[in-house]
């Protein structure tokens, strides 16, 4: 029987139309099984209220994360296992992560899940952190990152940046992408009025974030974009209604 298979294999092998016509089936067949069901799905991300674009300057913030690959060791992405949500917080949302462009969900941990940092540490802690990480961290093997404070933010022109994020998908509207520059610039200076762009951005953190009102530093923009991480989500909501659902499917 074993052999009678073998001699079937090896002339299927042989028989180059006979084995590209039976490739293309499995793999139709295998795409219409994964791809056929999104169909019938309304959204694959269900939308959490409180979800919001970045700022200018939190998006500037993430631009630098990438630039200084903070990914290569930092996941942002808490999975449903009890020691993860007891050691970082409650489990990541689809929905937190869909105005990512790329998203940071990382696959490795040298240090801790940054996805619900914001808010855990105070400015100055951060600052210290990325300034010398063993002064707040004994045990840290984080390279130093002094420069940050010590170089001017030059973004270019965040216009430009939040216009292509439009393109794809990022919901900013028109007085957001026009008021990109003035929006970074205001939300890192403790003088401005930022009561506008509190209302166009909720939850927005507009304050000093380096320490030094004075300038405006790559080291405000990583801070304020640290300092947003978890923070838009009522996490508690989620639950609550996933556990409702769930008791209705019972």
């Amino acid at each position: 029987m074993a052999f009678s298979i073998m001699e079937r294999h090896k002339k299927l092998e042989r028989n180059i139309t006979l084995l590209g016509v039976l490739a293309f089936a499995a793999v139709t067949v295998g795409g219409i099984v994964e791809i056929a069901p999104l169909f019938w799905i309304d959204n694959t991300i269900e939308k959490v209220q409180g979800m919001r674009p970045y700022t200018p300057l939190e998006q500037a913030g993430r631009d630098i994360y990438i630039r200084e690959g903070c990914y290569l060791c930092h996941s942002q992405m808490i999975r449903p296992f009890r020691d993860e949500v007891e050691r970082y917080g409650h489990y990541s949302l689809a929905a937190e992560s869909m105005y990512d462009h790329p998203f940071q969900w990382g696959s490795k941990r040298t240090g801790p899940d940054l996805a619900r940092v914001g808010g855990k540490y105070s400015d100055e802690w951060h600052v210290q952190h990325l300034k010398d990480p063993r002064s707040v961290v004994p045990e840290s093997i984080m390279p130093t990152y002094q420069f940050l404070a010590e170089k001017e933010l030059n973004p270019g022109d965040m216009t430009a940046e939040l216009q292509t994020l439009y393109q794809v998908g990022v919901p900013y509207s028109k007085t957001d992408i026009a008021k990109a520059n003035d929006d970074l610039k205001a939300q890192a200076d403790p003088e401005a009025d930022t009561a506008d762009l509190r209302k166009r951005y909720p939850k927005a953190q507009a304050r000093d974030f380096d320490g030094d009102p004075k300038r405006l530093t790559e080291m405000d923009a990583l801070v304020a974009y640290l300092q947003v991480l978890g923070t838009m989500v009522d996490v508690n909501a989620p639950a609550a209604q996933e556990d409702l659902a769930k008791e209705k499917g019972r």
